[in-house]
């Protein structure tokens, strides 16, 4: 190696140094406990300038320590991130509701994409498209062989451009090109309808920043089309969770004014924290508290909640503050446990406001503990009654993922070993699965949420009526929920 290459090397090894320096008095001004290990940063330093100096092809400094940030984040647990501007616009319109695209909900079917709803008044919706129609091309790329992230990011993109789709409608037996202009999509979170005369469904898919406002609106038109309600089901399965605000509201929804629905606990002061069910807790701005517009009859209509596998963070705040209470009896499967509390923070520390420009970081800063204590990390929210997703049981939920079967994950109490029965559930639930495939596409077990084959709907329903309910004989336990000290 020239001499004039070292020297480029040391430069740069001495002007990361200078900046860890910074950050480390930064870090110690800031009240930090101890300040950064000086060896361990000047190997960094040290590591930084070999391989910008010695790697066999010349490498983007910019993204080396960006790849060393993301590596550092990424081995804390499963939720914590560093994300660059394209990673943290995403996220920002994952939780808004808003996003630039066709506007269709989407699965996958035989390799191809399968609209499975257009947004009312979307581009897609305006253009024809129709639950079960089939994508094949996206422009001139087959959908054979994408991931179902890769079709969506080729659907998406900058607002008043034009993308060609390919369907294929079974129906009808067609092909056919629709050529659709992208626009801002607002998303509706929340379904609801009369399931029959006194009992109602209402089902909130993942709660971002008009998930409250839209739940209101659809409990009006529930109480309008059912004055005197008898029974209603709140579904939170596969709901992923979102902003903490909106499972705040919801609770607040069916529970008395300023109770406790959660508390946090981390190392920062601001972290120990309890929420309750009051509108200085889950309004975002000033104004009219829009729970005030539900009817009063809501806080004690007959409730049962819908949970499985796929429940997670703000829907699980939801499950268990209701099931502290005792407001409502929740049913299904166990769900996916994530008992932690992740602040988004923008890393340009001069700026303030919502759309930050430049990198971002999602760190994990709490624990969250239902109103009586429980920690639900790892272990999730146990069903007060188990009932399976088909009549023949939980056929595929072993081989979900939940927090337990995730890399680093924060461990509560010493309840968090490995469990042979599951493993041993998972590999029945995947030989049924491959036969599940074999079969024709007509005839595989699939939920559709609030359809009349609903097999946990239905059994909802039967305990709101007071009727037996198909309780699962096969459904067990996972760890054990701690409490916060």
């Amino acid at each position: 190696m020239s001499h004039k290459l070292k020297t480029a090397g040391w430069i740069s090894v001495g002007a990361l140094a200078g900046a860890l320096t910074t950050v480390s008095l930064q870090t110690v001004a800031r009240g930090s406990l101890s300040p950064m290990p000086l060896e361990e940063m000047q190997q960094l330093a040290q590591v930084f300038g070999i391989i910008k100096t010695d790697y066999v092809e010349p490498v983007d400094e910019r993204k080396l320590i960006q790849d060393a940030i993301g590596g550092m984040v990424s081995n804390l647990d499963p939720h914590s991130q560093f994300m660059d501007k394209k990673t943290f616009k995403e996220f920002r319109e994952s939780t808004s509701g808003r996003f630039i695209g066709v506007g269709i909900e989407i699965s996958q079917e035989e390799g191809l994409v399968k609209v499975v709803s257009p947004i009312e008044g979307s581009p897609a919706y305006r253009a024809g498209l129709k639950p079960n129609d089939l994508i094949t091309k996206i422009d001139d790329t087959a959908v054979k062989g994408l991931t179902l992230s890769d079709a969506v990011k080729r659907m998406r993109g900058e607002p008043g451009t034009k993308v060609m789709l390919t369907i294929y409608r079974k129906d009808e037996n067609r092909s056919f090109p629709v050529t659709v202009t992208r626009e801002e999509i607002k998303t509706q979170s929340v379904r609801s309808k009369v399931v029959e005369p006194g009992y109602a469904w209402i089902r909130i898919s993942q709660f971002q920043e008009r998930t409250v406002d839209d739940f209101v609106r659809k409990i009006e038109e529930i109480y309008k089309a059912e004055p005197n309600l008898k029974g209603l089901v709140l579904d939170l399965r596969n709901d992923p969770g979102g902003l903490l605000d909106g499972a705040i509201a919801v609770s607040a929804a069916f529970l008395p004014e300023r109770v406790n629905v959660v508390s946090t606990n981390g190392q920062l002061a601001d972290s120990k924290f309890t929420y309750l069910a009051s509108p200085e807790f889950y309004m975002r701005r000033s104004g009219a508290d829009p729970l005030r517009r539900l009817p009063a009859a809501l806080k004690s209509v007959p409730l049962v909640v819908l949970v499985n596998e796929g429940s997670a963070s703000a829907s699980e705040i939801v499950a268990g503050a209701l099931q502290d209470y005792h407001r409502g009896i929740v049913l299904g499967s166990q769900t996916f446990g994530k008992g932690s509390v992740q602040t988004v923070r923008c890393l340009d520390l001069a700026y303030r406001g919502d759309n930050c420009p430049t990198n971002g970081l999602k760190l994990t800063t709490a624990k969250y503990y239902t109103p009586s204590g429980r920690s639900i990390q790892a272990k999730g929210i146990v069903p007060d009654v188990m009932v399976d997703e088909f009549e023949e049981g939980n056929v595929f939920a072993a081989l979900r993922t939940r927090e337990a079967d995730l890399d680093k994950h924060l461990v509560v109490g010493a309840n968090d070993a490995k469990d042979a029965a599951r493993d041993k559930l998972r590999e029945e639930a995947r030989k049924k699965a491959e036969e599940e495939a074999k079969r024709p596409a007509a005839e595989r077990k699939v939920t559709e949420f609030g359809g009349e084959k609903d097999f946990q709907l239905v059994q909802a329903l039967n305990q709101l009526k007071g009727r037996p309910v198909l309780i699962s004989k096969t459904q067990i336990v996972e760890n054990k929920a701690e409490k916060t000290n």
